[in-house]
């Protein structure tokens, strides 16, 4: 691939976020100044010096006590997603021919509102004439919180509905060094939720987070399964012991919250912790949907701390799902000089993280 280079000192990126039950669309600027690739590549691993121009989203949610459908989640994807493209590019303040190129999750996710997403970009990069960028979800995360916090080489703890993953970057990949063996953190908040009918509104790990707060007032810890296998780790157990509990009706449900945060979160410190040894490294950035929750950011910097390090972590604008992201990652391919051709852009509901050539980084 060539690296590209622009003339009129910076490029645009529109990115499209639909892989879950929120619909996104982002535009983000790239001022740029380079006419070597050593240059470039300078500006690329320099963070902090994008413009966020636009970030709008919508977001479906379910009744309390039900997950969302794929096909519920597309229908909801495809009544908002031009709205929200011409949103973002009004509050973007642009035109669509200063756009260099659309860039849009492939994967992974949930299949049907996936297809949403890439039916809309294929649509705009063929009447717009701009080239397609397929972008992995997860290295959207990654790319967005670097650039939102500053982290230089951190490693990092995604967690999402969907993901859980403890990744440090090496040799042009974000290397996965532990996971889940069965279910997410968010989908087991999420299902926690479900099995107390707690609300969906604005999502269900927030209201858990809000009645955990309650519960550690009691300071009540109820013992559950703690399983961390070596770097990995396994919520299935947890969850369905903690169902149990909910069932027998013995502890109330702010102690059920409390209890199941505290043990998910030192799962999760600790599988995180064991990979800052492994490759030496101070800082931890945590990204995906659950790096809101200030309980878990509060454990990994007591953690980070005592190893003389940091935390970093970004706000719900950036941390849960966004056009923003995948518009940042994007565009960085896009300026190493990757494209993707229409007839490859095809969603994918499996797309690893160690799949990616990260080229833009040293």
């Amino acid at each position: 691939m060539s690296p590209r280079f622009t003339e009129k000192g910076y490029f645009i990126a529109l990115g499209m976020e639909g892989s879950a039950n929120k619909i996104g669309m982002g535009i983000i600027k790239h001022i740029s100044t380079a006419n070597t690739w050593t240059d470039a590549l300078r500006e690329m691993n320099d963070t902090g010096k994008a413009i966020v121009m636009a970030n709008v989203r919508h977001t479906f949610v379910p009744p309390a006590g039900h997950g969302f459908l794929p096909r519920e989640v597309a229908d909801h994807h495809r009544k908002h997603v031009v709205k929200l493209a011409k949103e973002a590019i009004d509050c973007a303040g642009i035109s669509y021919t200063d756009i260099d190129c659309i860039c849009f999750t492939q994967g992974p996710g949930m299949g049907a509102p996936l297809q949403t997403v890439v039916l809309c970009a294929r649509t705009l990069s063929l009447m717009w004439d701009k080239p397609l960028i397929g972008v992995n979800h997860c290295v959207g995360h990654i790319e967005m919180g670097r650039e939102i916090t500053g982290a230089l080489n951190p490693v990092v703890l995604y967690v999402s509905g969907g993901n859980t993953q403890v990744i440090a970057y090496s040799h042009h990949r974000y290397q996965i060094f532990g996971e889940t063996l069965d279910i997410a953190v968010g989908n087991c908040l999420d299902r926690f939720a479900r099995t107390m009918k707690i609300s969906n509104d604005p999502n269900p790990g927030y209201n858990i987070e809000l009645l955990a707060r309650v519960g550690a007032q009691s300071g009540q810890l109820v013992d559950l399964p703690y399983t961390v296998k070596g770097m990995d780790l396994s919520m299935s157990g947890v969850l369905a012991f903690i169902d149990q509990l909910a069932a027998a009706n013995k502890y109330s449900v702010e102690t059920l919250c409390f209890s199941l945060q505290e043990t998910i979160f030192a799962m999760l410190v600790e599988i995180t912790e064991r990979a800052m040894a492994h490759v030496d490294a101070a800082d931890v950035l945590i990204v995906g949907g659950v790096g809101c929750n200030e309980r878990l950011q509060e454990m990994m910097h007591i953690m980070c701390k005592a190893r003389g390090g940091s935390v970093y972590a970004t706000d719900e604008r950036f941390c849960i799902d966004n056009g923003i992201m995948i518009a940042q990652a994007g565009l960085l391919a896009y300026r190493s000089g990757f494209t993707t051709p229409i007839e490859n852009s095809e969603c994918t509901q499996r797309f690893r993280t160690d799949e990616v050539y990260v080229d833009w980084r040293y």
